[in-house]
């Protein structure tokens, strides 16, 4: 099974583990030489992650998104909820640039109730 050309990965640190259940969203904010500051986001897919935290199917393996200035959200806020515990972040926004739809994109995520850390996965 192929994968979306966008994925992510939550891992919760303050306990070790994926963080399953974490609600996920991809926004494009603008295009490439377009002009979309008039434009409110576009919010392009959802998902949740799965029981290793992963989301893999956002969007369909064979979506063509334009380069541009994408966001991803993590709804950390309800996942810690869920879990009986407090958190600092209700969300974690991801900014990114989509610079080269020939590569896939992957988003991995440690989370913490009071702290937040991300890379450009592979």
């Amino acid at each position: 099974m192929s994968k979306s050309p966008i994925t992510c990965h939550v891992l919760d640190a303050s306990v070790g583990k994926p963080a399953p259940g974490v609600k996920v969203s991809l926004d494009v904010l603008s295009l490439t030489g377009q002009e979309t500051a008039k434009e409110a986001p576009r919010t392009l897919a959802s998902g949740e992650t799965n029981s290793d935290g992963r989301c893999s199917d956002l969007l369909n393996h064979d979506t063509k998104l334009s380069p541009g200035v994408y966001k991803m959200t993590f709804h950390s806020g309800e996942y810690f909820k869920s879990n009986n515990v407090d958190t600092f972040y209700p969300f974690v926004e991801i900014t990114f640039s989509y610079t080269n739809p020939d590569q896939h994109y992957h988003i991995p995520l440690l989370i913490s109730p009071f702290s937040y850390t991300t890379y450009r996965g592979s």
